[in-house]
């Protein structure tokens, strides 16, 4: 019926890209900064390799080819549904590998049961609402499943065997950067850029910020909120100085601006945004004293 259709499309939100941004923004802005990280880099390492093998198969989405079938959630609402630029193919199923990759890592990190039990349920369910919603073929989602576990256990263990992160992250670039070479699609594009950014962003952050993470629920909101609104807001930014027709074209130009645009964006968030925490917490810490230390500088005088 209606309501059940409601509550299983719902369900593919749980791999969705503002929702998964959001949570990755609380763990690495406020909750645990390692697990934060362990989470982003897992999660973009397989979100490029998806579409890498997506425009390998190029099998078109169930909704292009049966009649049957409609699309009740389509990847970018924004666009035409059967723009298979901005829709991206249909093999293996992104939303179902990024929610085996972000549930399953904070399971992994945590080891946690409730977690773990977490890491289970919802990508189940987030691989059966996007068949149910006519984006995916049921082999789509296995195939998905399979990337997202292979990566928690595969990049962690590269990770640890090379140990020299410069080495690390030109194997994940060697891996990753053929895609230029073939992808036609954004989600490739939006991916590598946010790997590019991501990278960046860590080393920038560890030797020029060193933010600290905050149990203070209002500094938690405040940090998830504001950067969240960054991410909107700065991204908008980049697009301006360029046509709309262009973004929207599907060119390799527009593919690499969009490389870029992303870039950026996930390094202003990951590296830049937090020198702004330190100056924000001490404001709040003043605010906090500033009756008591008026009362106490007057014996002093």
């Amino acid at each position: 019926g209606g309501a059940v259709g409601s509550v299983v499309s719902f369900f593919s939100a749980f791999g969705e890209e503002l929702l998964l941004i959001m949570i990755l923004g609380f763990l690495y802005w406020s909750f645990d900064k390692k697990l934060g990280k362990f989470v982003g880099q897992n999660l973009l390492v397989a979100n490029v390799i998806c579409p890498m093998i997506k425009n390998v198969f190029l099998r078109r989405r169930p909704y292009f080819d049966n009649p049957g079938i409609a699309i009740l959630r389509p990847v970018d609402s924004s666009a035409d549904v059967y723009d298979i630029t901005a829709q991206g193919y249909s093999f293996p199923s992104g939303h179902s590998s990024s929610a085996a990759v972000v549930y399953g890592s904070i399971g992994a990190y945590t080891k946690k049961k409730p977690l773990i039990a977490l890491a289970v349920a919802l990508p189940l369910l987030v691989g059966f609402s996007r068949v149910y919603v006519g984006a995916h073929y049921p082999t789509d989602v296995l195939a998905g499943w399979l990337i997202g576990t292979l990566v928690i256990f595969l990049v962690p263990w590269l990770e640890r065997t090379l140990k020299n992160r410069a080495l690390f992250f030109g194997v994940i670039l060697v891996l990753t950067l053929p895609g230029f070479f073939y992808c036609k699609s954004n989600d490739y594009f939006t991916s590598i850029g946010m790997l590019f950014g991501f990278m960046a962003a860590v080393v920038f952050e560890e030797k020029k910020v060193r933010f600290e993470n905050t149990r203070n629920p209002i500094r938690m909101i405040l940090r998830v909120l504001v950067g969240g609104g960054l991410y909107l807001g700065i991204n908008s930014i980049l697009k301006l100085p360029f046509p709309k027709e262009f973004l929207e074209s599907g060119s390799y130009g527009a593919l690499c601006v969009r490389c870029v645009r992303y870039a950026i964006v996930v390094f202003l968030l990951i590296g830049v945004y937090p020198m702004l925490f330190g100056v924000t917490d001490r404001l709040l810490a003043r605010l906090k004293k500033m009756p008591e230390s008026e009362t106490q500088a007057e014996p002093e005088n």
